[in-house]
């Protein structure tokens, strides 16, 4: 066992460049699904069908379609396309932003919707303009209510910048396998990676749990604690606010 730690130490400066190219694709992919989760989502909900319906195709197209597939497309067929080379890297954070990205537009679809009415009526009889209305009293309410399930997908976007090493991309899943061959060892090699794993997605979770306290806080609802730190000192959180 002694000497498979030496190893480790040895083959930490390779295991954090794939640590690198994961949070690389994780942060570039989180970007990119929030956006695309806000434009698709507030798409949806428009009341035109001009707009709601070619946004409700592109959400059910890429949540219906493999992540795998659509790395390979973006990777081997879109340069063909366009006859440019994109990147695996660019391709990679392409083909997690528009899958998850996907998946979060519903949740932000379903936010939305579920601000109560009450509210979408003051905003309209103080007279502010749709944008106003959405920008200063709906869409912060409906952030306040999207930020659990949106902390899910990041999570999940992170377990999915493991197919990156299909695509030639040295990420950590790829520098784990590495260091299965040089230790041969497949348990303590894949042991290190689920601990790196969890510890990332453990940051992210945490990180999100401040954001979704923040955001409750400016709605003026009490400290907002909820997900780990709610859990961890047993409190419930949020007050009750009526519409």
């Amino acid at each position: 066992m002694g000497d498979r730690f030496t190893l480790l130490i040895d083959f930490l400066p390779q295991l954090w460049d794939g640590i690198l190219i994961t949070l690389q694709l994780t942060v570039g992919g989180a970007i990119g699904t929030v956006l695309i989760a806000v434009v698709l989502g507030l798409g949806m909900l428009a009341p035109t069908g001009w707009i709601s319906v070619p946004c409700r195709v592109i959400v059910e197209f890429f949540r219906g379609t493999s992540l795998l597939v659509q790395l390979f497309w973006f990777f081997y067929v879109l340069p063909l396309v366009l006859d440019v080379d994109l990147g695996p890297l660019t391709c990679g954070i392409l083909a997690l932003a528009l899958n998850y990205g996907a998946y979060s537009a519903e949740v932000v679809r379903s936010s939305i919707a579920h601000v109560p009415k009450g509210q979408w009526e003051a905003s309209m009889a103080l007279s502010l303009s749709p944008a106003r209305r959405m920008l200063r009293v709906i869409f912060p309410q409906g952030w306040a209510l999207m930020i659990p399930s949106l902390a899910t997908l990041q999570i999940q976007l992170l377990k999915g910048t493991a197919v990156a090493s299909f695509i030639t991309l040295q990420d950590l899943n790829e520098r784990i396998g590495v260091l299965r061959q040089a230790t041969g060892d497949t348990m303590f090699s894949y042991t290190v990676g689920l601990l790196v794993y969890f510890v990332l997605a453990w940051l992210i979770q945490v990180g999100m749990d401040a954001l979704e306290r923040s955001a409750k806080r400016r709605l003026g609802r009490g400290d907002g604690k909820q997900g780990l730190f709610a859990r961890l000192t047993g409190r419930t959180g949020a007050k009750a606010v009526t519409a």
